[in-house]
């Protein structure tokens, strides 16, 4: 095992922040990982370095999850059990099954990151979230390094939560995950965002996995970043959920406000709306600044320090609660 000091995590965090890590390593098989537990303890786990924002240098060993390999354990007429170690590209994953023809997670196309870092965040788009195919996952505790397998019950998913983020948080190290994917007579979820128009702009009234995919992905490049072009860590704030009578008294002054029902007391408003009205979307503030197709997402033009990204994200949340009264919530990692 290498491991590597004063290096740069720059190319190693989707948001390109140049900050230093005191060690590095990366590792390859769970033995490694098992070994390196047993004698490093005051470790951080990185995986695709998608969902965080870098705002120091990191002092201590920096463990990369690089752990590769996807495998089918169990498959009959209907259904297919496909699990993929946690260093394996979520987005080259998902390609993987659709063209096996494994459906459910077609979806989440061109979401950055890794395998292993979905089910701690719950990751979803347009519809779907890994909650809704996730079987199981393999991690690794810690402390003892025994590996425990996770059902679905045990993970106690949420809206960009699960028991990774909260009672287990630092605990375990997810190793694998498993997938219960369709093999035949596909649900597509079609009806949220702009799938359906796409597909209707291609004449496609019978749509394949793929179509989907497709679809999905020409929505992200239209709205979304390239992170290899331009740093960003996709969407950086959760949706708003909040109480349906505050709701009722904030459209009274903002009739136009976009909204999703929940449940019988409970809205979900969209971030990116709030942040658009609160004036901030496509502003800079030198090399830092809001995306200028989505509002969602803050990006680093170039030299951007994670410090002031994080500046700027406070000022979008100190506004919109001044101007809605909403309170919206990071959902990148804030290191």
């Amino acid at each position: 095992m290498n491991i590597q000091s004063n290096f740069s995590l720059k190319k190693h965090n989707t948001f390109g922040i140049d900050a230093k890590a005191k060690q590095f390593i990366a590792i390859h098989t769970k033995e490694e990982l098992a070994t390196l537990l047993q004698n490093e303890k005051d470790i951080f786990i990185l995986g695709g370095g998608s969902n965080m924002l870098l705002t120091k240098d990191i002092d201590k060993l920096v463990v990369h999850i690089d752990l590769k390999g996807i495998e089918v354990t169990q498959s009959d007429e209907d259904y297919v059990l496909i699990k993929a170690n946690a260093g394996e590209n979520w987005h080259e994953f998902v390609m993987h099954c659709i063209e096996n023809n494994y459906g459910g997670i077609e979806n989440l196309s061109l979401i950055p990151g890794n395998v292993g870092t979905t089910p701690i965040q719950n990751i979803g788009a347009y519809g779907v979230e890994i909650k809704d195919t996730f079987f199981s996952c393999e991690a690794m505790e810690i402390e003892t390094q025994e590996v425990k397998t996770f059902y679905k019950t045990d993970c106690l998913f949420g809206y960009r939560e699960s028991v990774f983020k909260n009672e287990l948080k630092n605990k375990y190290i997810i190793t694998a995950v498993t997938f219960k994917l369709s093999k035949r007579n596909h649900v597509l979820n079609t009806s949220y965002g702009a799938i359906e128009t796409e597909l209707n702009l291609q004449n496609i009234t019978q749509p394949t996995l793929r179509d989907v995919s497709n679809a999905v992905i020409a929505i992200r490049k239209s709205k979304l970043p390239d992170p290899k072009e331009l740093g960003n860590s996709g969407s950086f704030f959760k949706n708003p959920i909040i109480k349906k009578s505050d709701y009722e008294k904030i459209v009274q002054s903002h009739p136009e406000m976009p909204h999703y029902i929940v449940s019988e007391n409970t809205v979900k408003v969209p971030a990116g709306w709030l942040i658009e009205q609160a004036g901030f979307k496509g502003k800079r503030f030198n090399d830092a600044g809001i995306h200028k197709n989505q509002a969602l997402v803050l990006v680093n033009y170039g030299n951007a320090t994670g410090s002031e990204i994080l500046s700027v994200s406070k000022d979008i949340q100190t506004t919109i609660l001044e101007k809605f009264g909403i309170q919206i919530e990071a959902e990148v990692n804030i290191i």
